[in-house]
């Protein structure tokens, strides 16, 4: 039986239940005198201790916040029992103290700012100090794709003493909804200043409501999303928005050579975390053609892996419309392969569980997600982006194979090409709590400065 949750949250409140614009104004307001009675005075180290507990107690299999998850996660979220709990172990282990710590010196120069006037760390005998604050209150329109993101909001919220409104896609909130309630549960105060709602996108009175209470507004998803939300936004609070991205991997024929099984497990790893639902989630994997290890051995070697991996790694359950769209593209292919020598498919039986598609045509092709990964091949780097040129503006992460004296090379091409993040293949999907979402400052964003010359 799932867990009997209390009513912290609107989310908690029965599907029947009809939100309404004086309703979640009421909540914003409540939130807003809560920060300002248990927040507004917590000190860094103590917020640094909940989140790093809190943590600790997640990756715990004896939590029971963990268990509700991986018990009843599946059904609420199409994941699978170990997608979930991979993924979700990976986020709360980034999640340590020293991590913390790094992030807060990386986006203000000094732990403390939060805290009070502090002098950059590097010109500590400078005449200048900076006070950073955080929003009064936050909200936060969450993505419906993968929970990551809107966990590391909800830190990020904590971390600068802001009151929070989580707002989830229909449907959305499984996640988030028990992250929240295992904060309160830590510590009431701090889960106290924190709202986790679900509506369906476009209820423009709820949505009204919430925005005029706001003064800062983050939201992921598509750039048309991003581009009716910006309309709705008061112009006296600030706008953060992550919009529709993209990733592909790169492989080099001397790093094939070297180890063609290490690359194809880590190309795996990409491809089945989160099953490729992310916007760092590979779409495409230009590997280069022309060595010993060919483009189309890595594509049957990866086939393999991903077959094997199915067996104790399984993707989960699909959207009738997403098994759909695999088979229609899986059609599509077959036809394709059945004409040309330059196109070959492999694919699992009896399922949609994992597909890959070879070409030679180095276009950027989107795919489907769910574990259907295009492989390309290509003579080197200049011709994989030039086959990317098209969402040169959209790509967020590279994951890259190579000699380390080749990424050494290769690392800023990429970056002066447009890439906003390049990382080993194989942790696409796993970023490190303090890196810059889009190439922007993930604290620097919501903080307003003061500067305090002397």
């Amino acid at each position: 039986m799932p867990m009997n949750l209390p009513n912290y949250f609107l989310a908690d409140l029965p599907a029947e239940a009809e939100l309404t614009a004086g309703l979640i104004t009421e909540a914003c307001q409540t939130l807003r005198r809560n920060r300002e009675r248990y927040l507004e005075g917590r000190t860094t180290e103590s917020i640094i201790r909940l989140l790093h507990g809190l943590a600790a107690e997640w990756l715990s299999p004896d939590f029971p916040f963990r268990r509700e998850m991986l018990e009843f996660g599946p059904a609420a979220t199409g994941f699978s029992e170990p997608v979930l709990a991979a993924g979700l172990d990976q986020f709360f282990k980034q999640l340590t103290a020293d991590n913390l710590d790094t992030l807060l010196r990386q986006e203000l120069g000094h732990p403390h700012r939060l805290d009070g006037f502090h002098p950059d760390e590097h010109h500590a005998g400078g005449k200048r100090a900076a006070l950073a604050r955080g929003p009064l209150l936050l909200a936060q329109i969450a993505p419906g794709n993968i929970p990551n993101p809107v966990l590391s909001g909800m830190v990020f919220g904590l971390l600068t003493r802001s009151a929070q409104f989580i707002k989830c896609a229909s449907g959305g909130a499984f996640i988030p909804r028990l992250f929240a309630h295992s904060l309160y549960e830590a510590d009431h105060k701090a889960g106290s200043c924190l709202e986790v709602a679900e509506w369906k996108g476009g209820l423009e009175p709820l949505e009204a409501a919430l925005f005029a209470e706001a003064d800062c507004i983050t939201a992921t998803g598509s750039d048309e999303m991003l581009e009716a939300i910006a309309k709705k936004i008061p112009r006296t609070a600030r706008f953060v928005g992550y919009g529709t991205r993209v990733s592909f991997g790169y492989v080099t024929r001397e790093a094939l050579e070297q180890n063609a099984a290490a690359v194809v497990e880590q190309a795996a790893a990409d491809v089945t975390a989160w099953n490729q639902r992310g916007c760092l989630s590979p779409h495409v994997i230009y590997v280069e053609d022309g060595g010993k290890a060919t483009a189309e051995a890595f594509a049957a070697l990866l086939a393999g892996r991903l077959d094997a991996v199915e067996k104790t790694f399984p993707r989960g359950t699909l959207k009738t419309t997403d098994a759909a769209a695999i088979s229609m593209r899986r059609s599509f292919y077959e036809v394709r392969a059945a004409h040309s020598l330059e196109t070959k498919m492999w694919a699992s039986l009896e399922s949609t569980a994992w597909t890959v598609i070879l070409e030679n045509d180095p276009r950027f092709q989107a795919s489907c997600a769910n574990r259907f990964i295009y492989i390309k091949a290509v003579a080197d780097l200049t011709h994989a982006l030039q086959g990317a040129e098209l969402v040169r503006e959209q790509v967020s992460t590279v994951g890259l194979s190579s000699t380390a004296a080749q990424a050494r090379d290769i690392a800023p091409q990429l970056a002066r090409w447009g890439a906003r993040r390049v990382c080993p293949l194989g942790q696409m999907q796993n970023p490190p709590l303090d890196w810059r979402h889009d190439g922007r400052p993930p604290l620097g964003d919501l903080v307003t400065w003061t500067d305090w010359e002397k």
